[in-house]
């Protein structure tokens, strides 16, 4: 299809038109460029319609319109006179084709570079933001100085897993600190009767947890007494007249464990100390239970550990019950006499030569237990008298449950309690 070109006289108004309207975008494009920089967004719509109206207009008075060509090739060549001409008039067009224009222009000028801010650029009040890059920075040693820093830094990590290790010198559950401390001790694993004194020279940790308790070896014969001054003492579903049910029948489970599992020989007295001519009597159990004792020792001088195993005596609401292995399990608790009164000091004629290592041997059944156990025993026990526990530096009252348990808890709680033993006896 052919194009006629337009009227001359048509050219010359038009060119004219033309002519006033480049100078009015010009002066205009002048006073923009005066203006502040935030004025980007109006400057560059500004320039688009001077675009748009440049193109209308020279769409009419070009001379490629003269040419007879296709419509395409047209439409080519007036793109290409289009953009040589607003090269020469208005240069920001250019600009605004390769780098947007508005908001894009904004964001262009915010981006900073990244060494601005590794530099010390302020980068809460700047409002600029670096790119986020996925790869952690790498830290090398480069020189002499961070080198040395670096085998400090290492040498110190060292050092404190070495201390840390020697931390729990004697628990795995309790650091040293807390051992050394007299309060922390104190209320942390006893409880003591009010007429009961006791000092940091009685609960020294670091003595009573360093003193060697293993039993030695090389003479034949029994290694543990077992012996129960109150051997009536039962339980709440025991069977009347029937030993196994009582304290004597849970200490029957605690002597075969530690000689058939641990290989520890153990002489079991399975007699009845507190009830006299058919009638309980426990007003002088201790001393008849003394006889007995002293006269067992002196036939079995292999004999290094004397348990005196009982049961408590508790309100009736009370159960002593834990679960251990998946099975109720009585608590138990360990008793230590200290010979001496609130206000009248030492009890003479209950001396106890052995005081020390009794504390040492409870207060290492104590620790052992809580490591391989949670709440399996009660605090330790502390009481004025003797109970006849001054004949080995191992010697204990233990308390096995109470009358509120049944006999199987009780029974269930000599398996532990045999190996916190064996812990102890022989450091394993």
């Amino acid at each position: 299809m052919e194009r006629r070109p337009p009227n001359p006289m048509n050219r010359v108004i038009l060119t004219l038109v033309f002519a006033v309207l480049l100078i009015v975008c010009c002066y205009q494009a002048g006073r923009c460029g005066d203006s502040e920089s935030g004025t980007y967004m109006m400057k560059s719509r500004f320039y688009h319609k001077v675009s748009s109206v440049s193109q209308e207009m020279l769409r009419i008075i070009t001379p490629v319109l003269f040419l007879e060509e296709t419509k395409a090739e047209g439409e080519q060549q007036t793109s290409q006179a289009l953009s040589e001409l607003c090269d020469i008039t208005c240069p920001s067009l250019s600009y605004i084709e390769e780098y947007g224009s508005g908001d894009e222009m904004a964001v262009a000028v915010q981006t900073v570079p990244v060494s601005y801010l590794e530099n010390g650029g302020e980068e809460e009040d700047s409002g600029y933001s670096a790119p986020v890059t996925s790869e952690e920075p790498k830290v090398e040693a480069t020189t002499q100085e961070s080198t040395e820093e670096l085998a400090k830094q290492e040498n110190e990590k060292a050092r404190q897993q070495k201390k840390g290790k020697k931390n729990h010198t004697y628990s795995a559950r309790y650091t040293d600190q807390e051992l050394s401390s007299f309060s922390f001790l104190k209320s942390t694993f006893y409880s003591i009767d009010g007429i009961t004194p006791v000092t940091s020279k009685d609960l020294n940790a670091k003595k009573l947890l360093s003193k060697d308790l293993t039993l030695t070896t090389g003479q034949s014969g029994p290694k543990i007494l077992l012996y129960h001054t109150h051997g009536s003492e039962a339980f709440a579903d025991s069977r009347s007249g029937k030993k196994k049910d009582t304290v004597i029948g849970v200490g029957d489970v605690l002597a075969k464990e530690l000689q058939d599992k641990y290989g520890i020989e153990v002489y079991h007295d399975r007699q009845v100390y507190d009830v006299v001519n058919g009638k309980l009597d426990r007003s002088q159990a201790y001393n008849v239970a003394a006889d007995s004792i002293e006269k067992i020792l002196q036939e079995n001088p292999s004999i290094q550990v004397v348990i005196d195993l009982h049961r408590d005596g508790v309100a009736d609401s009370t159960r002593l019950v834990t679960t251990i292995d998946g099975k109720k399990t009585a608590q138990i608790m360990f008793f230590n006499g200290m010979s001496r009164i609130q206000g009248k000091g030492e009890i003479g004629y209950l001396k106890n030569p052995h005081r020390t290592g009794n504390l040492a041997f409870s207060l290492q059944l104590q620790l052992a237990a809580a490591d391989r156990y949670d709440n399996f025993t009660r605090k330790i026990f502390l009481r004025s008298y003797r109970y006849n526990l001054h004949y080995r530096d191992r010697s204990v009252l233990i308390e096995a449950g109470a009358q509120t348990n049944t006999v199987q808890e009780v029974k269930n709680a000599m398996y532990p309690l045999a190996k916190i033993l064996n812990d102890v006896l022989s450091k394993k």
